[in-house]
């Protein structure tokens, strides 16, 4: 995949500056997706307007040439590393070798992402060297418009996430329920634990990974973050959200669903049916155009004239819709776009969430989340997963 540079360029032209610099490894996804290389030692990247120049150590030279959608490659020792270093000492020597790569390239004075490391900044800066913060990601704007590659690798990331909530859904539907209300499954207490541990290894079979993901239930659930730990228990509410990553193409998914074994309460019941109405309106809203804040708007309306605090209508709430509508998915989980009251207006190739939620610790809580792309006339949702509050 070749990524459409060419408003960084114009970006960079308009803006004057000579280059845009990276200084990270691979879990930048920024520096991924600009440099196309997958290493795990930080590296430098500089992308001029007309092309990319990688910077990295001779261990990671002969893969960079061969990896990497980078116009050239250099190693560090072209630029004499080990003598400066070992004439000026360890910071210095960077700086000095960083410099001269930049030289190299005809670049002075660079953009750099809001988390640039301080040390290469101040560095490159006593050498003569122009570092300015950037005032917008533009790179970031940029990958949350997805080419028709990348949608299909988050497609696909998701047909993973959905096997993996299957296997997650057998597990509590194949336990028992003991004197006490908690689950049981093959004479073991059914905890939070052992569901994460059968959702990771369904996803290692599928080819993706995650390093931690949410199984709450009862009172965590009411915590929209708290990934939840001890014995799942009848009759309340169980958040599972799955967001893997892919390890062939790094690109993830996101689904939450919410389930009850037994009988859910009235309230849950009603929460869960007045949440798939929110999330409908999340998507009746979703269309190149729309903003963000418009489709945010749509499922706060539902809630409100339920009756239920959003935080559009009272921001210190800690109860009710207590969180955005939704979010980009790409290499990172969260990106942009973002569906919430600051939304911006959404394109073709946006790849986001729609999970409104609510919760309450004397209540539990509920969340639905679907993933979808905006097409040219409106969007394709992804997930088949059904939509079902109860596990038999």
């Amino acid at each position: 995949m070749e990524p459409d540079l060419s408003s960084l360029s114009e970006h960079l032209e308009t803006e004057g500056f000579d280059g845009y610099l990276l200084d990270a490894d691979s879990t930048d996804s920024n520096q991924l997706y600009l440099s196309g290389f997958d290493a795990p030692d930080p590296f430098v990247t500089v992308f001029t307007g007309d092309e990319t120049r990688l910077l990295v150590s001779g261990l990671e030279y002969g893969r960079a040439k061969k990896e990497s959608r980078a116009d050239a490659v250099f190693r560090l020792e072209e630029y004499d590393y080990r003598k400066r270093l070992a004439e000026y000492g360890s910071k210095e020597g960077r700086a000095r070798t960083l410099a001269a790569f930049l030289d190299d390239a005809g670049v002075e004075s660079v953009l750099a992402p809001e988390r640039f490391p301080l040390g290469t900044a101040d560095g490159l800066r006593e050498q003569g060297g122009d570092v300015t913060v950037e005032k917008r990601d533009v790179l970031g704007d940029i990958r949350a418009v997805k080419t028709d590659e990348e949608v299909d690798n988050v497609r696909a990331a998701q047909k993973a996430n959905e096997a993996a909530m299957r296997a997650a859904e057998d597990l509590i539907h194949a336990a028992d329920v003991d004197a006490d209300g908690t689950l049981v499954y093959e004479g073991e207490p059914l905890t939070s634990e052992r569901v994460q541990e059968e959702i990771e290894i369904t996803l290692l079979r599928e080819g993706c990974a995650l390093d931690e993901t949410i199984v709450a239930c009862g009172e965590r659930a009411a915590d929209p973050h708290d990934r939840g730990s001890g014995p799942l228990l009848a009759n309340e509410s169980i958040i599972i959200d799955i967001f893997p990553r892919s390890k062939s193409t790094k690109y993830h998914a996101d689904m939450t669903r919410t389930f009850v074994k037994g009988e859910p309460s009235a309230e849950i019941r009603e929460w869960f049916e007045l949440t798939a109405e929110a999330k409908d309106a999340a998507f009746d809203a979703l269309e190149p155009g729309a903003t963000g804040e418009e489709v945010h708007d749509a499922v706060c309306d539902v809630y409100e004239n339920a009756g239920h605090a959003t935080f559009r209508s009272d921001p210190t709430t800690e109860t009710g819709f207590i969180h955005s509508t939704g979010h980009g998915v790409g290499l990172d989980v969260h990106e942009g776009p973002r569906l919430s009251s600051d939304g911006e207006e959404l394109k073709p190739g946006h790849v986001v969430t729609i999970e409104p939620g609510l919760y309450d610790p004397t209540v539990g809580g509920v969340r639905i989340e679907d993933i979808a792309v905006v097409t040219e006339d409106g969007y394709e949702n992804f997930t088949d997963y059904p939509v079902e509050l109860v596990v038999d």
